[in-house]
């Protein structure tokens, strides 16, 4: 059995979830709030961020980088045809910078304004930064969201995935983190449509179910957010 220490709308965890469930795997999800710093947690991961994975073996493995490696060593060669890191060098390195674009770029300049500002913070105490979003930061997100989904669309326009001929890594990442600021409805899809399709794609797969069926106390999400045919 796989443990995931995740949240539903940390778009890093996502990620591994859909990772896993392109390996066919169905961990167990133990919801965990970052900002409690729980000590049991911290014992697992001193940087307290999620996800952190964690095997029957007791081998523990934390963030979306080294666990998509760690998959993709320890599993990637049992999905053949399908596995989700290329076997050339040039291949493996773009996928690897796509894949940080979105984890890293997208994360700060989109993802984490939006999730924490509207999401987080209405969690944590005010000690820790809670209260209301500041809507300053909200409208950066929203404005920058519109130069990668340009991005995206490029990307999809001139290749079959967005790394090239296959599925891969860096897919799932920006189709996580997509997903989290769909769900708070603040993708401009109109202004993309062939961004629009490879997501709708991605949403399509049987590896997203469980995320589209994903909520949060408090929150309705975006009317479409659950739509394949938005």
């Amino acid at each position: 059995m796989i443990t995931l220490y995740h949240h539903p709308l940390c778009p890093h965890s996502r990620f591994v979830r859909l990772l896993l469930a392109e390996y066919s795997i169905k961990p167990e999800l133990i919801e965990e709030n970052a900002f409690e710093r729980r000590r049991d947690f911290l014992i697992l991961d001193p940087a307290g961020q999620t996800p952190v994975l964690a095997e029957e073996s007791g081998t523990v493995v934390s963030g979306p980088g080294p666990i998509a490696e760690y998959f993709d060593e320890t599993r990637g060669l049992a999905l053949g045809r399908h596995r989700l890191l290329p076997d050339d060098p040039g291949s493996r390195a773009e996928v690897r910078r796509l894949f940080d674009w979105f984890s890293q770029k997208f994360f700060h300049e989109v993802t984490n304004w939006l999730v924490t500002e509207k999401v987080y913070k209405r969690f944590m105490p005010r000690k820790q930064g809670g209260g209301g979003p500041d809507m300053d930061l909200v409208h950066a997100a929203r404005v920058n969201i519109r130069t990668h989904l340009r991005y995206i669309g490029y990307l999809a326009g001139n290749r079959k995935w967005l790394a090239g001929d296959r599925l891969s890594h860096a897919d799932l990442a920006a189709a996580a983190h997509l997903s989290c600021v769909d769900f708070l409805g603040d993708v401009p899809w109109e202004e993309n449509e062939t961004a629009k399709l490879w997501y709708a794609r991605l949403k399509s797969r049987p590896a997203f179910r469980p995320l589209l069926a994903d909520r949060l106390p408090g929150f309705c999400p975006n009317p479409i957010y659950a739509d394949l045919d938005f």
